[in-house]
């Protein structure tokens, strides 16, 4: 991957609805070597897919909380376990391994904070293995972005 080829990324991710002929003419090329360089990117998984940035606040899902959870247990059935259930979860936006004394971060989106106790109870509880849960509630956002910085 190239400079041109980040460039194209970038552009994408600011604005993934611009027609080709836009995109081209943004990052200084022409049209057919534009579309060449897309579905390469999009061949070779870099380009992973298109989709819709939707307001969760106004969808209906007003509390966003990010939640470490250690696991009682490291073995490969606890760890395998855990990861095939949360990503069955749809209020789980997002699920990192971590270092340190968390083992996982999740960023859950739910309606409220009555859907995030159920959430807890009846979705997170019933995984097994779970040593501690501990969570912060989002109360506002200084910055979100899915645009990555440009590499020299």
């Amino acid at each position: 991957m190239d400079q041109k080829d980040r460039q194209i990324l970038r552009a994408l991710q600011l604005d993934g609805r611009m027609t080709n002929l836009e995109l081209a003419e943004q990052v200084n090329l022409s049209p057919s070597p534009c579309l060449r360089r897309v579905r390469n990117l999009e061949k070779a998984g870099v380009l992973k897919g298109y989709s819709a940035d939707v307001d969760a606040e106004a969808y209906g899902l007003a509390l966003t909380a990010f939640v470490r959870i250690t696991l009682e247990k490291h073995n490969e059935d606890t760890v395998k376990t855990f990861e095939r259930r949360v990503i069955a979860l749809d209020e789980v936006q997002e699920c990192h391994m971590l270092t340190g004394p968390t083992d996982y971060l999740l960023r859950v989106v739910v309606a409220g904070l009555a859907a995030y106790e159920d959430f807890i109870r009846t979705r997170i509880h019933p995984i097994g293995g779970i040593g501690s849960i501990d969570t912060s509630f989002v109360y506002g956002t200084v910055k979100n972005t899915g645009v990555y910085p440009m590499l020299d």
